[in-house]
């Protein structure tokens, strides 16, 4: 059996590499070695877990309101410094920056590719919530049951919903289709394991579980597989930028009915 040939750390691209870097690389840029990986992946992860988690503690320390405008907006915003800051941050220091390593960037062909995904995923997502709920019954989402029992002013919901359409899924493309999925596609090819669907499953299991809901976990799962399939066809994340914001845009505008 042959031996799977080595990848290298140099500029060199790997399998399931985003296609700016590619493209960069056939055109005789010279690219910086990419010293980042899952390390970098734990860094992001933990940031995005741990960082809410003081930031809205210590907001109600300091006597903010648990069902108010500080703690409703702070827990949905911080999570963004470990899964879109550190991305960011880390292929700057450690390799050629968000878009020729983690594919940050949107062409004309990607919305169309979003809106195939948003439908995909509302379609897919909906036959398995509704199959769990036959087993554990109607839930709702976190960020769902929050803003139905928060007492706050209209502008508070508008934010709220623009954090959700615009930033949540740009900050979470970053981290779970981009640092994510291009590290276990490079430390999987390095091995010799088949790169692409190592990560595109991997990168929609973490982004499941990473919501800390088990009763919605197998339908964070199909949308994120779904996210990563776009990434993987792709090369970049605009594609599933697109389809993450079309998604959420649909649940808010559900959100928007309950809250009224």
């Amino acid at each position: 059996m042959a031996v799977p040939a080595p990848v290298p750390t140099t500029g060199a691209p790997y399998p399931g590499a985003p296609v700016p870097y590619v493209e960069a690389s056939a055109a005789g840029v010279e690219l910086r070695p990419s010293r980042w990986g899952l390390g970098d992946v734990v860094v992001t992860l933990v940031l995005g877990l741990v960082v809410p988690v003081l930031g809205v503690g210590g907001a109600i320390a300091a006597g903010a309101s648990t069902d108010g405008a500080v703690v409703l907006l702070l827990s949905l915003t911080l999570p963004w410094v470990g899964f879109g800051l550190w991305p960011i941050l880390t292929t700057r220091i450690q390799g050629n920056g968000p878009k020729l390593d983690l594919g940050f960037t949107l062409r004309p062909i990607d919305l169309a590719w979003g809106v195939l995904g948003a439908v995909a995923a509302l379609v897919l997502g909906g036959a398995v919530a509704w199959l769990t709920s036959k087993i554990f019954g109607n839930f709702d989402s976190a960020a769902g049951d929050a803003l139905a029992n928060a007492h706050v002013a209209p502008w508070v919901v508008v934010a709220f919903a623009l954090c959700a359409v615009v930033g949540a899924p740009v900050f979470e493309e970053l981290c779970f289709r981009g640092l994510v999925f291009a590290a276990l596609a490079r430390t999987s090819a390095r091995r010799g394991w088949a790169a692409v669907p190592v990560a595109t499953l991997g990168s929609a299991l973490l982004f499941a579980l990473v919501h800390l809901e088990p009763v919605r976990i197998p339908v964070l799962f199909t949308i994120g597989l779904v996210l990563s399939l776009l990434r993987a066809r792709t090369g970049r994340l605009g594609a599933s930028i697109v389809a993450h914001s079309l998604n959420n845009l649909i649940a808010v505008l559900g959100l928007f009915v309950i809250y009224r």
